[in-house]
């Protein structure tokens, strides 16, 4: 009997392959761009200053600031002067006193500083002070309106040497409430010429600067005359009730309860310094 023979085996048919879809093709990386950043903006090129003020900054160094550093040196070159006219005027006094009157009497030019020194004499203390600083007026300070400084503007700037009478005991025994009053305040202009004021006991010259030059005659003078003037301003004792109570700060500092008070001076021209 013939066997069947099996049927065969039904062969799939081979899978086709669908076309890719062009949406489907490879996908390339996207590859991230890095961003662009804007060009930094150029600098702003530094602006010269303007021809005239360079001119005027120049003009200002070398006028004004120029001439304060020489009206500075004229001051200087007086103070010393003025040092050596008062040193040489105690040694003198003092041989005076000595030989015709009492031996006890101290007469001292005391230095202090390049810009201090002191007087000692009969109880009371004369300090000249050169300040270092230049100053100027107000338009109707008195030598400001003379030709002589309208001529030539650096002749309204000035040094000044201040003179002060203190009790000597104020220095010695450091009683730091008591006062100082001022004698007299000479100025000295770029060409070392001055004018001075001060208490009337000064002899003072007038407001014309032109014929008053710094010599050693002139600052004896000034010296002399401030002398005269301190010795003359005698100490006023205190009123009764002010020296009833003392604390005991006053005690600690020397205070002492007898301590008075000069009266001070009468000045002939009283103007504010613009420092």
């Amino acid at each position: 009997m013939a066997t069947a023979k099996p049927a065969a085996a039904a062969t799939k048919p081979a899978a086709t392959t669908k076309p890719k879809h062009p949406a489907q093709a490879s996908v390339r990386k996207a590859t991230a761009k890095p961003l662009e950043t804007a060009p930094p903006a150029p600098a702003a090129p530094k602006l010269a200053p303007p021809a005239d003020r360079l001119h005027l900054i120049a003009e200002g160094l070398r006028e004004k600031s120029s001439a304060k550093q020489a009206i500075f040196r004229a001051t200087q070159a007086a103070f010393m002067l003025l040092r050596q006219v008062s040193q040489q005027l105690c040694l003198e006094l003092t041989q005076t006193i000595t030989t015709e009157a009492d031996p006890s009497v101290r007469i001292e030019c005391l230095p202090v500083s390049e810009l201090e020194f002191h007087i000692r004499f009969s109880g009371d203390l004369l300090v000249f002070v050169m300040h270092s600083n230049i100053v100027t007026f107000p338009a109707d300070f008195a030598p400001l309106t003379t030709p002589y400084v309208a001529e030539d503007f650096r002749r309204r700037f000035f040094g000044h040497i201040m003179a002060y009478n203190f009790m000597a005991d104020s220095i010695r025994y450091q009683r730091l409430n008591d006062p100082g009053y001022l004698v007299g305040r000479l100025l000295v202009n770029i060409e070392s010429h001055y004018f001075l004021e001060g208490a009337r006991q000064l002899e003072l010259p007038g407001p014309d600067m032109r014929a008053n030059a710094i010599t050693a005659d002139a600052l004896r003078l000034f010296v002399e005359s401030a002398m005269i003037a301190a010795v003359n301003n005698d100490l006023i004792a205190p009123p009764l009730a002010e020296i009833e109570k003392i604390n005991v700060k006053q005690k600690l500092e020397n205070q002492q309860v007898s301590g008075g008070s000069k009266v001070g001076f009468t000045f002939t021209n009283q103007q504010g310094l613009q420092i």
